[in-house]
C-alpha cells in the first residue's frame, strides 16, 4: 500500500510539473504581448491629453524619424 501511495505521488508530482512548465511558457509569451499592449496605451494617453499632432511629433521623435 504504501508503495502504490509513492507510485501515485510521483506520478502525480510529474503531472503537475508538466502543468507548471506549459503554465510558466504561456505566461512569458504573454508577457511579451503585455508589453505591446502597454506602450500603445500610452501612445493612446498621450494622444488623449496632448492631442493627435503633438502625439505624432513625439512619436516621431522616439523613433528617429
Amino acid at each position: 500500500m504504501a508503495e502504490d501511495t509513492d507510485t501515485r505521488l510521483a506520478v502525480h508530482e510529474a503531472v503537475c510539473a508538466e502543468r507548471y512548465e506549459g503554465i510558466q511558457r504561456r505566461f512569458d509569451e504573454n508577457s511579451k504581448r503585455m508589453q505591446k499592449i502597454e506602450i500603445l496605451m500610452y501612445v493612446i494617453m498621450a494622444m488623449v491629453l496632448l492631442g493627435p499632432g503633438v502625439a505624432a511629433e513625439l512619436i516621431k521623435k522616439l523613433i528617429g524619424m
